[in-house]
């Protein structure tokens, strides 16, 4: 269980990213924190695991307070904190595999990691996870060869290398398309329930959110001011959480892009059930 309290974290200017933040995160539960940019989404998910330094507060990872701790204690709970970022971190000139197994570099020591020397168990786990993320035929691909979601599923078999507690996950389809974007939010949320993992999911999309996850925390300003599930998500809310707005029209909008995806995967399963020599006889007829 990660546990957050009177979080806060103020900038050298004096401007407060966040504001006396109370959050719990239960083992296996998945939630999403949206809000608009600046709303402090990034910075409370930074603060975790202490990229960023909070101002005050605690947050404990179990009975362990992560703020309080020192440089070699810290190395050792990031372990047991899994990070999936934005712009996906990974090293361009090395493969998917070699970039999977960098998640156990907390655990192998600066040697063996250097000289790719990991335990056969470790290797193992690698190609486990990469068949679980549909990548095990790209064992041997650069890392820079990659699509968008190619590299996210990717950082997402790196963190899991990790036997990570929980998975903190910076906007994890902000540069995917919709089809894309919901097949790594689906990967993200059917790994949690599998592992038993808890998971912090940063995401602007909120319909994505609201399909995919149980709880949906809304921040303005730094400040928590919707904490439930998806299904309670009203108007009201959503303008406490990002300002006037119709809102009927954004549904109408975000209902009719699904409608649209939805038809255009109908039509890729269609059209590769069937056989390219009947293909070829159409054409030639």
């Amino acid at each position: 269980m990660l546990q957050i309290e009177g979080l806060t974290m103020r900038y050298p200017t004096g401007d407060l990213a966040l504001d006396n933040v109370d959050l719990t995160v239960e083992r296996g539960q998945v939630i999403a924190l949206i809000g608009p940019s600046g709303a402090g989404k990034s910075t409370l998910i930074r603060c975790v695991n202490r990229l960023v330094e909070p101002t005050a507060g605690s947050i404990r990872l179990g009975d362990i307070d992560i703020v309080r701790m020192g440089r070699t204690s810290l190395r050792r709970t990031r372990r047991r904190l899994g990070m999936i970022f934005q712009e996906y971190a990974l090293v361009e000139r090395l493969s998917v595999m070699e970039n999977v197994l960098s998640g156990r570099l907390g655990y192998v020591g600066f040697w063996r990691s250097y000289l790719r020397r990991y335990p056969q168990s470790d290797i193992d786990e690698a190609f486990r996870l990469l068949e679980r993320v549909g990548l095990d035929h790209m064992v041997d691909k650069r890392a820079d060869a990659l699509s968008g979601g190619q590299r996210q599923r990717v950082g997402i078999a790196r963190a899991l290398m990790q036997n990570p507690d929980i998975l903190l996950v910076d906007e994890p389809t902000a540069s995917l398309d919709p089809k894309t974007s919901r097949q790594i939010m689906r990967l993200i949320t059917g790994l949690c329930r599998e592992r038993g993992l808890g998971a912090i999911i940063n995401i602007h999309d909120v319909p994505l959110a609201m399909q995919f996850v149980e709880r949906i925390v809304g921040l303005r300003a730094g400040e928590i001011v919707y904490d439930g599930p998806p299904s309670g998500l009203d108007d009201a809310h959503l303008t406490e959480i990002y300002g006037e707005e119709d809102w009927s029209g954004t549904r109408a909008a975000d209902r009719e892009e699904e409608a649209d995806a939805a038809k255009a995967d109908a039509a890729l399963k269609v059209a590769a059930r069937v056989d390219l020599p009947e293909m070829k006889k159409v054409a030639a007829s």
